[in-house]
This record gives C-alpha cells, sequence and structure tokens, in this order.
C-alpha cells in the first residue's frame, strides 16, 4: 500500500528585514543571513559554513533570502518559514543547495503571514526559486504555499536571470535549472499557489508520494517539465491544476541542455484543466518531442483526456499506455475519447468510460460536486470546490481501477539512487538526519493512480 542572497546577502538585510526564533514565542530580530543557527554547529553534523534554521524555529522574511553557491542551508523538522511583506513578495533563491528535513509528524512550511491568506492565490511571496549551480535540493515532508509572486526589478530571481528573464511574470512555487543537479520531492504539499506548483528545466530528479492542489490563477500547470530532465514521478495526487496535471516539453534544447526522458506512473489526477479554457487545458500535455513514458495514471474528471500539440509531437519512443479515464459527465466522456484533429490520445490498452459515470474508480471518500461544469472557464461559478482535507483518494475494494496497471517497465531511479553528498555524515557520535541520503523510486503498481486498497 501507498500512501500517502548578490553574494550571500550583498543586499544586507537590516534587524527589520529578517527574523528568527527557536525557544521565544515571538520571533526576534536577525540581521544575518544565518537564520538563528550557527555556520557551524556545536554537534559538526553539517559542513562548515553550513546555514542552519533550526528545529521548530519560526524565520519571518521581510525581503528576499539568498543561499550562495558555496552555501548549503538545512531546514530542520518544524520550521516555519512565513513571507511577510505585500511590497516585496520575498523569494528564497538558492544558488548553493537547500536540504529540507520536515517529517510526517513535523512538516516544514513555507507559507504567508494569515492576514495575506484571505485569497488563496494572493501571490505574497515568490516561491523556491534555484540556480544555475544549484547542485543538490531536497524537500521531504514539506508545506509550500501562497506562492506565485509577480517579479519586479528588485526580485533574486530576475536579477540572476532565474526563470524568466522578464518582470512582471508570475514564478512558480519551486524552479529547478541545473542540467548537471539534483533533486528530491517527496512526501510534500503543494496548495494555493498562483502560478505553476514546480517547473523544472533540468537535472535528475524523483517526485514522488506529493498532493498537488489548487494552483494556478489564470494559468499554470501542477508538474511542469521542459528539457534537460532525467525524472522519475510516481505515486502524486494532483487536483484542481489549472491547466494540466502535467506538461511535458523538449522545448529549451540546445547543444547544453540536453533531451528529457520522464517516466511517469502511478498519478492520480483530478478535476484539472476546468479553469483554463484553451485547447491545453486538461490533464497531460505532450508536445516539442519530449520522450516520456506514462502508465498506470488515473485521470478523473478532467478537461481532457491526454492530449499532444499536432505540430510539435512527442518522441516516437515515448509510450503512452495504459491509463485509466473515468468521466462522470457526458461532456467529459467527448472530451476524453481519441480525436487525431484535436490532438487526444487514446490506445487499446486504455481503461476509459464509454458513457458517464462508467468504469468509477471508487474512490473512499470523494464526492463530486453537483455543478460540474468541466468547460467552465476560469475561476466562475461551477469551477472546481477548493480541496476538502477529508476527501480519500485510496480505492475501495471491488473498484475497476485496482487491476490492469503496467510493472514490467524500467526506471530511471530503480537500482541507481540520486545520493545526496551534503547529508552524508562520517561523525558517528552526531545526531542522524531525520532524511535519507540516497533514493531510489518506488516499484510500479497494478492498480491505477497513486493509491490502491488501504
Amino acid at each position: 500500500m501507498y500512501t500517502k542572497g548578490f553574494t550571500l546577502m550583498a543586499l544586507a538585510m537590516s534587524l527589520s528585514l529578517f527574523s528568527c526564533s527557536n525557544d521565544d514565542p515571538e520571533p526576534t530580530p536577525n540581521p544575518d543571513n544565518n537564520g538563528g543557527g550557527d555556520e557551524n554547529t556545536e554537534t559538526s553534523l553539517y559542513p562548515e559554513g553550513s546555514i542552519v534554521w533550526k528545529e521548530d524555529t519560526t524565520v519571518i522574511l521581510k525581503d528576499h533570502f539568498l543561499v550562495d553557491k558555496d552555501k548549503s542551508l538545512y531546514i530542520e523538522q518544524g520550521a516555519k518559514i512565513i513571507a511577510d511583506n505585500a511590497d516585496k513578495k520575498p523569494e528564497i533563491v538558492v544558488l548553493g543547495n537547500m536540504y529540507c528535513m520536515g517529517t510526517a509528524e513535523k512538516p516544514v512550511t513555507f507559507t504567508v503571514a494569515d492576514t495575506y491568506k484571505t485569497d488563496r492565490f494572493s501571490r505574497m511571496w515568490g516561491g523556491i526559486i534555484c540556480g544555475y549551480d544549484s547542485k543538490e535540493v531536497l524537500l521531504s515532508h514539506a508545506i509550500v504555499e501562497y506562492c506565485g509572486a509577480q517579479t519586479t526589478e528588485e526580485s533574486l530571481s530576475f536579477q540572476y536571470k532565474l526563470f524568466k528573464t522578464e518582470t512582471g511574470e508570475g514564478v512558480p512555487a519551486f524552479h529547478f535549472c541545473n542540467v548537471d543537479g539534483q533533486f528530491v520531492i517527496k512526501d510534500c504539499v503543494f496548495r494555493n499557489n498562483a502560478e505553476d506548483q514546480i517547473y523544472i528545466t533540468g537535472g535528475k530528479s524523483i517526485v514522488t508520494n506529493n498532493l498537488f492542489y489548487s494552483n494556478g490563477f489564470d494559468g499554470g500547470e501542477a508538474i511542469n517539465y521542459k528539457s534537460g530532465c532525467q525524472a522519475d514521478i510516481c505515486y502524486n495526487v494532483i487536483y484542481d491544476a489549472n491547466t494540466n496535471g502535467f506538461k511535458l516539453s523538449n522545448s529549451g534544447l540546445s547543444a547544453n541542455i540536453p533531451a528529457s526522458h520522464l517516466v511517469i506512473y502511478n498519478n492520480t489526477i483530478v478535476n484539472s484543466g476546468w479553469r483554463r479554457p484553451s485547447k491545453k487545458g486538461g490533464s497531460i500535455w505532450l508536445e516539442a518531442n519530449i520522450y516520456a513514458d506514462l502508465y498506470n495514471n488515473l485521470i478523473a474528471d478532467c478537461r481532457w483526456g491526454m492530449k499532444h500539440s499536432t505540430s510539435e509531437m512527442e518522441d516516437v519512443n515515448s509510450v503512452l499506455t495504459p491509463n485509466y479515464y473515468f468521466a462522470s459527465t457526458d461532456a467529459g466522456v467527448g472530451q476524453m475519447t481519441a480525436n487525431e484533429e484535436d490532438g487526444i490520445l487514446g490506445f487499446d490498452t486504455d481503461i476509459k468510460s464509454a458513457s458517464a459515470g462508467d468504469k468509477d474508480p471508487m474512490f473512499v471518500n470523494f464526492k463530486q460536486q453537483s455543478d460540474i461544469n468541466i468547460n467552465v472557464g476560469g475561476n466562475a461559478e461551477g469551477a472546481p470546490a477548493e480541496y476538502n482535507e477529508a476527501w480519500d483518494f485510496h480505492l475501495q475494494a471491488g473498484s475497476p481501477a485496482l487491476k490492469g496497471g503496467k510493472t514490467d517497465f524500467e526506471r530511471l531511479y530503480a537500482t541507481t539512487a540520486i545520493e545526496f553528498s551534503g547529508l552524508k555524515t562520517d561523525n558517528a557520535s552526531s545526531q542522524s538526519f531525520p532524511v535519507s541520503a540516497s533514493y531510489m523510486t518506488l516499484p510500479p503498481s497494478e492498480f491505477f493512480g497513486a493509491y490502491g486498497v488501504k
């Protein structure tokens, strides 16, 4: 069962710009860039010169925060990072490395001040943006929410020419771009982010056991991969992605950026694409010669089934079946039926609703809204209901989605692990990290979607 700063702040922060707390009930001023942590901690657990945000610390960001390329930021379990400056809309820019070490009991939270939470797409901070020399990033048991700030000339990501090179662009919740780097995102929640949840343009990666919901004010994907990537993506649940659950493209290819290969399996996508009235909005979108293998994914009540660009198709070596498609409406059945002119893909080995409600995957606890309208567009009445923490996307016994998945395909990180040098210690007397230094992907399951029977 599967369940789920130009140099190191050369923009010197004043006391009012950054604060941190370890034991005090209110954050206390801290003018340096260490977040309250010593650069060389007493346990010798962390490499010399590390930035440490300690366990249960509250960090208030009044300005952008930079991890320079010769630095590593370690965030311990239970830490809470709060962006609180509506004018600055802080970003965390990682030119070096970052290790977010939350646990199930004590996740790390990246959020905004409570006064900014009245709008789920408040755009009050700019997310975690990694640089071209960023080698290692781990996000384990993290909550990342209310991102998507639009850049200004003061934004660090704009000044370092990361993500977008023009101001006024909304930034994703997480961005990684080093083709020679690596990252793992596991057991995390990304929610209420106004742009893409994650936007990846390089590196080796594993993205697994995460929940992505409610992203994209007027566009944006849950998971967006371009060229230069080698990734296994599995056992994730995606709900209410504005445009697509997955957008997969080899755009950006050059002599220095290789083609991507993505293995995507056992993911669940629900109620996605409704709020994007263009033809792309739906569940999975493929384009620009992307090499992607997609197996055992469960797509339920999305605007479209899997689609591709009819002018810039996927790589011919891609394998795009079997997957499971459920629609509770007649419109949904029609818009997931294979159609060459519209670029809707379908294969004999897929499982699809033949009529509205046919082949219900029988989620343990999810009741579709009564005003379902997969073609509503925008955030008008009839757009997907806000995510309910009580929902449970496991499958009930007897679900037709429990069998038929493919299990004999190759994964990129089945036997070769992604290993983090920054999480290895030779000091046996020191405390252990609450996270591993080595990651491989889980094997595929015969059931469709992220969760089988409880």
